[in-house]
């Protein structure tokens, strides 16, 4: 008895990743979701310099930004409840001098404009449709950083300005990079505070333009679909019934694993795997003979993977 409906996937026939791929994770908070399991698996990649951005035109800014070389300025940061903020960025940038902020700001620019040049894939998860202008400037923010949000116009974002906004995306990277291949999903996360009809006009909005931008070198990977449809289940859920339960963030990425991991990677994840979890255990004798040689056999085969792939740092 099949008690799920699956949504049928296919695995990519070419430009797969594997672990001489470098991956650029952009977006939402499920980027960071997947980026981890990159990060756990010692891939390649990098996550949301900027933190995570929940719109297209936040990113689309940052990529702009990145790689015209734009450098922040004075102008470009304000004091905001004792800590200096960019609208460009999430406010997890955020510092208590506006200095050491700037710093932060054009050394995670400039990685990104350096990262952009080399990344075989880049991976952008859009969140939501919904944007907020800030009045007094008529720009719009990666993120309000609790100003009140009487200063701020909310809008949602038609499907023509996020196609635009992906397809210079696109362009831009192109010019630079020419053999890199995209990957767009939407997330997971429903942004119910929004609405519940207006998350569903929302990320009509986004699955529309997306599939207006795909080509030979840009896909769609199905994870809102995924989550509404094969883990439809509340227990895939986190207790605020929004956010995908680490079960479900597992489950997507296997998915993803299905379709976009190269069958070489295979064995190296399984090995990353094994040594990870050992690094994880918990001895009940940290100075018993059985776990001294546990710890030497698990250093040979941390040392077998740096051999091979030097990059690979283990915590």
């Amino acid at each position: 008895m099949n008690l799920q409906t699956k949504i049928p996937l296919q695995k990519q026939e070419s430009n797969l990743i594997s672990y001489n791929s470098k991956v650029f994770l952009l977006g939402s908070c499920f980027a960071e979701n997947i980026g981890e399991k990159f990060e756990y698996f010692k891939f390649q990649h990098y996550v949301n310099p900027f933190g995570i951005l929940f719109h297209p035109v936040a990113i689309h800014n940052l990529v702009i930004n990145a790689l015209s070389g734009k450098k922040y300025a004075d102008t470009d940061v304000f004091l905001n409840n004792e800590q200096f903020h960019s609208f460009d960025a999430h406010s997890k940038l955020s510092q208590h001098t506006k200095s050491l902020l700037l710093h932060q700001l054009n050394a995670a620019s400039q990685k990104t404009g350096h990262y952009l040049k080399q990344s075989s894939h880049v991976v952008i998860t859009l969140g939501t449709a919904w944007i907020y202008r800030y009045i007094k400037t008529n720009k719009i923010v990666a993120n309000c950083h609790k100003i009140p949000q009487q200063q701020f116009q909310k809008q949602i974002l038609g499907v023509d300005v996020i196609v635009a906004a992906l397809q210079a995306i696109i362009t831009e990277v192109k010019k630079v990079n020419p053999t890199v291949n995209f990957i767009f999903t939407v997330s997971p996360v429903r942004h119910i505070k929004d609405g519940f009809v207006e998350n569903t006009q929302s990320k009509s909005h986004l699955i529309t333009a997306i599939h207006k931008v795909l080509g030979s070198q840009s896909h769609y990977f199905p994870s809102y679909e995924i989550m509404m449809d094969e883990l439809r289940d509340y227990r895939f859920y986190n207790q605020d019934f929004i956010h995908p339960s680490p079960l479900a963030v597992d489950y997507i990425w296997q998915r993803f694993n299905e379709v976009w991991i190269a069958d070489s990677a295979e064995k190296i994840m399984t090995e990353v795997d094994v040594v990870q979890k050992g690094i994880q255990h918990k001895p009940f004798n940290p100075n018993s003979e059985a776990h001294l040689k546990f710890r030497e056999q698990l250093q040979n085969k941390q040392e077998s993977l740096v051999r091979r792939l030097p990059y690979i740092k283990f915590e």
